[in-house]
C-alpha cells in the first residue's frame, strides 16, 4: 500500500505535499537498514501504519495558520513529519530522548524540504518552549505525560479546539484515561480511516 492511501483520504493535498509523502517511503526504508525506527516487518505499511496513523490527528484538529505543535517522544518523526507536511503554515518541534532516532527524522526533513518541522535531540522534561497543543504515539501512560508536558502548553488560543494533548494510543484505556474522565475524549481512529488495522486505535484528546 503506497502513498495512494494517503490521497484517498487527504484529496486536497497540492503537488508539493504528494510529492513530500511520496518520498517518505525510499527514505525510511534507506535510514531503516542503518537505524532501526519501524520494526523491520512492518516497513511495508510505512504509509497506513505510521503516516496515515499520524494524519488522524488532523482529523480531530485542523490546525489554523501560525499554530505551534510539539511532538514529544517522535522516534524516527512520527506523527510530527506527516502533520508538518499537511500543515506547512505551522511549526512542529520534535523531541526524542535517542539522539539516532532524531537523526533520521532530521536527515528525512532535509531530505523533502520539510521547512516549519524541527527535530532535536532533548529529553521532554528539558523542554521548555510553550505550544498550542502537544501530540505523541503511544509514549507513555497519559497520567505521566501530563505531568512532563503541562509546563509546555500555551495559554494564548489560536484553534476552535482549546489547547492541549493530542495522542494516538491503542487497546484498552480506561485505566489511564480515567483520572481525566470529565475532560478527557477518546475518538475511534476506524471512524475516518476503513482499514481492518485502525479498529481498536484511538486519538485522545486532553485540554489542558
Amino acid at each position: 500500500m503506497g502513498a495512494e492511501i494517503i490521497r484517498q483520504y487527504f484529496p486536497e493535498l497540492t503537488a508539493e505535499q504528494q510529492r513530500q509523502f511520496e518520498a517518505l517511503d525510499a527514505l525510511y526504508r534507506d535510514w531503516n537498514a542503518k537505524i532501526n525506527v519501524i520494526s523491520r516487518k512492518d516497513i511495508d505499511n510505512v504509509y497506513e501504519h505510521h503516516v496515515l496513523h499520524s494524519l488522524a490527528i488532523a482529523k480531530i484538529c485542523r490546525f489554523r495558520p501560525g499554530t505551534e505543535i510539539l511532538d514529544f517522544g517522535t522516534g524516527g518523526g512520527f506523527p510530527g513529519i506527516p502533520l508538518a507536511i499537511l500543515y506547512p503554515e505551522c511549526q512542529f518541534k520534535l523531541i526524542d530522548g535517542t539522539g539516532k532516532k532524531i537523526r533520521v527524522a532530521q536527515e528525512v526533513c532535509q531530505a523533502i524540504g520539510l521547512k516549519n518541522c524541527h527535530p532535536e535531540h532533548l529529553r521532554g522534561e528539558d523542554e521548555k518552549g510553550r505550544y498550542d497543543f502537544v501530540v505523541s504515539r503511544a509514549v507513555m501512560p497519559l497520567p505521566d505525560l501530563v505531568k512532563i508536558v503541562r509546563k509546555n502548553i500555551s495559554k494564548t488560543q489560536r484553534n476552535a479546539l482549546p489547547n492541549g494533548i493530542i495522542c494516538l494510543k491503542g487497546g484498552d484505556l480506561q485505566a489511564e484515561t480515567r483520572p481525566f474522565h470529565k475532560i478527557v475524549e477518546l475518538t475511534d481512529i476506524s471512524q475516518f480511516f476503513h482499514e481492518e488495522w485502525f479498529k481498536e486505535k484511538h486519538v485522545i484528546y486532553l485540554p489542558l
